[in-house]
């Protein structure tokens, strides 16, 4: 599977030398702890989803410096033997809260994708992107919150040679936002990772799988970023 490769951003800001030290000396202190029961519920929730075929789901390792516990999975949509897109998504939970997030647990993501050269060119789709996001999780009827990130479009030209491949250019969207917690303090963590994945399926390209969401527009089907 190919991987998102790229640092995640929490969305919480930036801390000074001094409390970065002392929130990575809590951390390490949390981690040989047992992870709090509404966490514990929530990763259980993940694990358990079952994603359309055409996505591949797979635990990853966890980033350890964003807070106390964490759990991560990548995903690829895959059609014949190529990745359309690919993606991670990672679960934050912080007992204590976090101000920035406004609550004890946090979402954060980094997906990518090729695109077709007459789509790359357009002026709107950084916004549209972006609305793909917070659609996909309002058609699920999830409520949250605090919602951050950045849509990056790239070019890449080849010459010497490389000057036989064609231009290539690829979407990156990096976002994170704060899933509102229910009974027992847990979010519905298997919903929004259901909403994440229609946004991978949508950013690849694919049909919306009901008769219902046939208004989706998608980015045109291309293979890439990375042949299998």
């Amino acid at each position: 599977m190919a991987a998102a490769q790229g640092r995640l951003s929490d969305g919480a800001g930036g801390m000074d030398e001094k409390k970065e030290k002392e929130g990575e000396e809590q951390r390490e202190r949390d981690a040989t702890q047992t992870p709090p029961v509404p966490f514990r519920a929530a990763v259980e929730a993940l694990r358990a989803a079952r994603p359309r075929p055409e996505i591949e789901l797979d635990p990853t390792p966890a980033p350890k410096r964003l807070a106390p516990y964490a759990y991560a999975l990548e995903a690829a949509v895959v059609e014949e033997d190529e990745d359309l897109a690919d993606g991670r998504l990672v679960l934050l939970h912080d007992p204590a809260g976090h101000d920035a997030w406004k609550g004890t647990f946090r979402l954060v993501t980094l997906i990518r994708a090729e695109l077709e050269p007459e789509m790359a060119s357009d002026p709107l789709l950084p916004e549209v992107c972006w609305s793909w996001l917070t659609g996909a999780i309002q058609a699920r009827g999830l409520s949250f919150g605090e919602p951050s990130g950045t849509v990056t479009r790239a070019g890449s030209s080849y010459f010497g040679g490389l000057a036989e491949r064609p231009a290539a250019s690829q979407i990156e969207i990096r976002a994170s936002w704060t899933p509102r917690e229910g009974l027992g303090g847990v979010p519905d963590t298997a919903a929004h990772l259901a909403a994440w994945c229609d946004l991978l399926c949508q950013i690849a390209g694919l049909p919306p799988v009901s008769p219902g969401d046939a208004s989706v527009v998608t980015l045109p089907q291309r293979r890439g970023p990375q042949s299998r």
